[in-house]
């Protein structure tokens, strides 16, 4: 009988003594995959009512391979200037984009050199991973470089449901604490394995509200590393229906050029973006810079064609030339570049 007792207390008690036990190891967890996060830092451009402005992002990334490649947010990165990361010493390194994918918000980045502190993160299999599992964000939120915190998988959603305009993207739903400057970094599980990629929260205050959403890290493998991805280096806007008769677009849709990233293959062909905004139908758009009406001979019409165009061009050797007809100044002229060496 006493044993039977003993055993009965034992049962009642462990299940208070375990997330106890738990949340002591996070601190071991935290040392343990804290040198595999970096911090990334861009410098871009964008159009304002005043013209072309400059403007500083920051976000988080992961270095997951001994080579440099970093993965991190596509809205961090995408169509930027200048990008570099520093890692758990302090070191800054400058990077470059070499995939990208804004249909899941994910990019990957060659880094210049590995400086001796940082660490390649163990990749985990999100395919594993269950709804109540618990799970931790390190990245740098506010700039707050290296800063952890934790939570658990409150949901999974499928491609094409939580978010319209990143159709591709397989997302976690977690209640760790993420905010501006968490986007692109990971989220590990508590074998310390990368399981997501922070991409964003929903909240009505702008700040963390417990629905935090994460690409899982299955997705950014199969986007980013199981193929070739063309980077374009623009953001713009489709044309089409009654803008696209507004701007006088020799076609029933096309895509209208808002930035063009400094040093890219669209830079050097000599692409142009806007440099003015302007009020259309309530809505704000940047003018003033080319409208992308084909590429090697795909008309721009549809996203439908416009991976089809991302597809050629990385499926492409390097250097091979394509043309880019663009309207300019109410003028179809033709542009010539090379896909990316």
């Amino acid at each position: 009988m006493k044993k039977l007792l003993a055993v009965m207390l034992a049962v009642a008690v462990l299940p208070a003594l375990t997330p106890a036990a738990r949340a002591q190891n996070l601190d071991d967890l935290f040392r343990k995959v804290n040198p595999s996060v970096v911090v990334v830092r861009a410098k871009g451009r964008d159009v304002s009512a005043g013209g072309v402005t400059s403007f500083n992002e920051t976000g988080s990334g992961v270095l997951i391979s001994s080579d440099g490649r970093v993965m991190t947010a596509s809205h961090v990165v995408n169509a930027m200037d200048e990008i570099t990361v520093e890692g758990v010493a302090g070191e800054v390194v400058r990077a470059k984009i070499i995939s990208s994918d804004a249909a899941a918000d994910v990019s990957l980045l060659q880094l210049e050199r590995v400086t001796a502190a940082m660490r390649v993160a163990k990749i985990g299999d999100s395919n594993t991973v269950r709804v109540g599992q618990q799970v931790m964000v390190v990245g740098a939120p506010y700039g707050l470089a290296h800063s952890m915190s934790a939570g658990w998988i409150s949901a999974r959603w499928p491609p094409n449901t939580i978010f319209r305009d990143m159709p591709l993207a397989e997302f976690f739903q977690t209640t760790a604490t993420i905010n501006t400057g968490n986007s692109g970094g990971p989220m590990f599980n508590m074998a310390g394995e990368v399981i997501a990629i922070v991409s964003q929260n929903i909240s009505k205050s702008g700040g963390s509200e417990g629905l935090g959403f994460v690409v899982t890290i299955n997705t950014a493998q199969k986007l980013l590393t199981e193929r070739k991805v063309f980077w374009s280096a623009l953001q713009g806007v489709m044309l089409s229906g009654d803008l696209a008769a507004i701007f006088n677009v020799p076609a029933h849709a096309a895509f209208l050029v808002k930035t063009v990233a400094q040093g890219s293959m669209a830079w050097n062909m000599g692409l142009r973006g806007g440099d003015r905004l302007v009020t259309i139908g309530g809505r704000e758009i940047a003018v003033g810079g080319d409208i992308i009406l084909s590429v090697d001979g795909i008309p721009v019409v549809s996203e439908d064609n416009i991976e089809k165009i991302r597809n050629r061009l990385a499926g492409a050797p390097l250097g091979t030339p394509f043309t880019m007809k663009v309207l300019r100044a109410g003028k179809v002229i033709e542009l010539t570049g090379k896909t990316p060496q």
